[in-house]
């Protein structure tokens, strides 16, 4: 006789959870904690290594002085005004380096003719450092508002102009002539194929220039400011209060990382669309 052999039935596969599942089931705010942990282990660190006397508080203020300086700061109204020029003068110089970038980033990566005359001047000044054009800024628009936007736009527009530009180059060669196929025009063509493909790039870009912007602004106010997080610098600086540079470079590190947080959280349903990798964890 033929032995016939029984087979086991297979276990069941568990369902495996969808990327949008897993994002629904995070905490935002344990990410902002975690995020946390490290720069405060290092502030308590300092604390209990300046209160033991192991390190010297004049030169580098614990975190206790410098916080004492932000809210004699916060209680005098000077913090507001400095916080609010500076942002001021960030959110005005990336509107207007964003625009040109955006512009500028379109034509080249779209039209051959555009990329071919402009994008090897672009490219050479992108080489320029920021500080170069500072004494120049001032001699054309004075030592005002304007020379400080101009500036700040000029580090927004780069990073803009560059990754759109390449991104719109990078799109998969297959996918335009699906849209051809299909009879799209320009413009179709545009919005239903070149802008998604480029979106992601886009917004990284974007993350990339308001950073930039941050670090723009300080060279800016550094240009005869009365007022700003870039004025406090200097003027601690001059009177010999560390706490007070300090307490300026906290304030800017708060604000970039609250409006890159900002700009991140308003970009994301942009890109639900996407089915990338993520992360363990």
């Amino acid at each position: 006789m033929t032995a016939v052999t029984v087979s086991e039935p297979a276990a069941p596969v568990p369902p495996v959870a969808s990327a949008g599942a897993a994002e629904r089931g995070r905490l935002p705010w344990k990410d902002w904690l975690i995020g946390l942990v490290l720069p405060l282990a290092l502030a308590l660190g300092w604390e209990l290594a300046v209160a033991r006397g192991w390190g010297n508080g004049r030169l580098l203020p614990p975190p206790s002085r410098i916080l004492a300086t932000l809210w004699g700061l916060w209680r005098s109204g000077d913090l507001i005004v400095h916080v609010l020029a500076t942002l001021g003068r960030v959110a005005a110089g990336f509107f207007f380096g964003v625009l040109a970038g955006t512009l500028l980033g379109a034509l080249t990566g779209y039209l051959t003719g555009a990329r071919r005359l402009l994008d090897p001047t672009l490219q050479a000044l992108r080489a320029i450092p920021s500080i170069a054009w500072v004494p120049l800024f001032i001699l054309w628009f004075g030592i005002f508002e304007t020379s400080k936007v101009i500036l700040i736009a000029v580090g927004v527009f780069f990073p803009i102009y560059l990754a759109l530009s390449g991104a719109i180059l990078g799109v998969d060669r297959k996918l335009v002539e699906v849209g051809r196929v299909f009879r799209l025009s320009g413009w179709e063509l545009v919005w239903r194929i070149l802008l998604p493909a480029t979106l992601p790039a886009y917004v990284l870009a974007l993350r990339a220039g308001l950073g930039l912007g941050w670090m723009f602004v300080v060279a800016a106010e550094f240009m005869g400011a009365s007022e700003g997080l870039g004025f406090l610098l200097v003027d601690g600086q001059m009177t010999g209060q560390p706490q007070s540079i300090l307490a300026s470079i906290l304030a800017f590190a708060v604000l970039g990382k609250l409006t890159d947080g900002l700009l991140a959280a308003l970009s994301r349903p942009l890109l639900r669309w996407q089915d990338s990798f993520k992360p363990e964890g």
